[in-house]
């Protein structure tokens, strides 16, 4: 399995406010490994260099491969996909969030979900799980998050391959970018709406979204994770792989410190811990897919 990778988050504490708030973001290189490859070999290889969101990544390779060489993809198996969902959301909402406002993890019942979420009652486990303990929670987390001055609406970033695709054949000159969240209390609350809307697709059997484009010997796919929206862009040439490129919410919103810095813009604190405490939440709502730090300077 391929390393992660490591984000670390730094910054000074200055007169009651974080200042020079910087990210850095490293990330194996993958896609290099792709290229000159059969497609077939390409979606083989994603799942073992992914240890966060394998069947995404894979599905999403999968669909911008078949994109390329005009084949239709044959449709995957959702409930997989959803679990992989609700496993990511549980994760944080269950093991991380609640220690970072001050409550304690649930560690037995997400380790006790994570056991049985593939078992004959599965769905009923995780919905009993979502509806008890997971709503009880999210409440006392709630109370004590930070709550904005001005209400605030969580953009909802959509399924847009065709932008991707105008990058990929030089039509346009950027690649599309992610809205971030418009605030913490924002962020969370929707990655709640997300955890029931992935609850409710599951216990529906509700097909798992893939939007592709294709074009010039290019396919752009994407998929939905728990992080936001994922793309894979794959260029095949007499068979084999000849460009690829993988976009996830990571690397949108931890390629500099801007999403950092406007979830934080006007915070002041009393103490260096308060100030590493709403930077550790800023990182929680911006969510990464890789183990992440905090480092903290006095000024």
């Amino acid at each position: 399995m391929h390393s992660a990778g490591l984000l670390t988050v730094r910054a000074h504490f200055c007169e009651g406010r974080l200042v020079n708030l910087g990210a850095a973001l490293r990330r194996p290189a993958v896609t290099p490994l792709f290229l000159g490859q059969t497609p077939n070999k390409v979606v083989q290889t994603v799942p073992l260099l992914y240890s966060v969101c394998a069947q995404a990544q894979q599905l999403a390779a999968q669909a911008a491969l078949d994109g390329a060489v005009a084949r239709t993809t044959v449709p995957t198996p959702a409930t997989g996909l959803w679990m992989e969902i609700l496993h990511e959301i549980l994760w944080r909402v269950l093991l991380d969030w609640p220690p970072a406002l001050g409550l304690p993890a649930e560690k037995e019942a997400f380790v006790a979900w994570r056991s049985a979420r593939h078992g004959e009652n599965a769905h009923a486990t995780t919905e009993q799980l979502c509806h008890g303990l997971v709503a009880d929670l999210c409440a006392k987390c709630l109370e004590r998050m930070p709550s904005t001055s001005v209400a605030t609406l969580q953009h909802t970033n959509v399924l847009d391959p065709a932008a991707w695709l105008d990058s990929c054949v030089g039509t346009s000159d950027h690649a599309p970018t992610l809205q971030p969240p418009a605030s913490i209390r924002a962020a969370y609350q929707a990655r709640i709406a997300q955890l029931h809307g992935a609850l409710q697709a599951l216990v529906s059997q509700s097909d798992y979204p893939v939007a592709v484009a294709t074009g010039s010997g290019w396919g752009v796919a994407q998929v939905p994770t728990a992080r936001g929206i994922l793309t894979h862009a794959a260029q095949v040439v007499d068979g084999r792989v000849s460009a690829y490129r993988v976009s996830a919410p990571t690397d949108a919103f931890f390629a500099d410190s801007s999403a950092l810095c406007a979830l934080l813009e006007g915070g002041t604190y009393d103490t260096t811990a308060q100030a590493r405490s709403a930077l550790g939440l800023a990182v929680l709502a911006l969510d990464p897919c890789v183990p992440f730090e905090v480092e903290i300077d006095d000024a």
